[in-house]
């Protein structure tokens, strides 16, 4: 819901029309669905920053989706926490291997998932998996994945920093995981 068209209607959609937009799955696959696009539009930090009162609009929602600490306690009302992993974006760019090891061990599942999969794309600038006998191509993110992002006023930036930082704190408390969002 990143761009000015999607901006206005897309809370509004319904969520058979969402799902309609989503790839096709088969038994036992989940798909996932994730819009950092928010955080590099060159409108986005104009929307979240209120000038007029110099504060960071905590109404908007490309704000409120990274206030992690409060959507985490509306899960643990019906989920306890051991039933959670949290994996880490950046991890899975640096250890693409050892990030998926903790999800199949959190899953109690054989180790599939190893080194031997991955290869770093020098033109992305980071790791995709190779092809496999039911894949001929390799899998790598999409287009807009590894590209130059627009530049973002340093001082827009410290502000969402400070925003985020009590909440990103008691996230980090509640998970025993430090993520180390700057």
């Amino acid at each position: 819901m990143d761009n000015g068209g999607q901006w206005k209607r897309g809370s509004s959609r319904p969520r058979w029309l969402l799902r309609s937009l989503m790839p096709r799955t088969v038994g036992g696959q989940i798909t996932l669905e994730k819009t950092p696009s928010y955080f590099v539009t060159q409108e986005a930090p104009r929307r979240i920053f209120n000038r007029t009162l110099g504060l960071v609009d905590a109404s908007w929602n490309a704000i409120r989706i990274g206030l992690y600490a409060l959507h985490l306690e509306s899960w643990l009302r019906y989920f306890p926490l051991a039933q959670m992993l949290f994996v880490s974006g950046e991890r899975l760019i640096v250890d693409p291997a050892g990030e998926m090891g903790r999800v199949q061990d959190f899953l109690g599942v054989k180790r599939l998932i190893t080194d031997k999969h991955f290869y770093f794309n020098k033109t992305k600038g980071f790791p995709c998996l190779k092809k496999t006998a039911s894949s001929l191509l390799p899998r790598c993110l999409g287009k807009s994945k590894g590209r130059t992002h627009v530049q973002i006023d340093p001082e827009v930036i410290d502000q969402l920093r400070e925003f985020y930082r009590p909440y990103n704190i008691k996230f980090y408390e509640a998970v025993g995981q430090d993520f180390r969002w700057e």
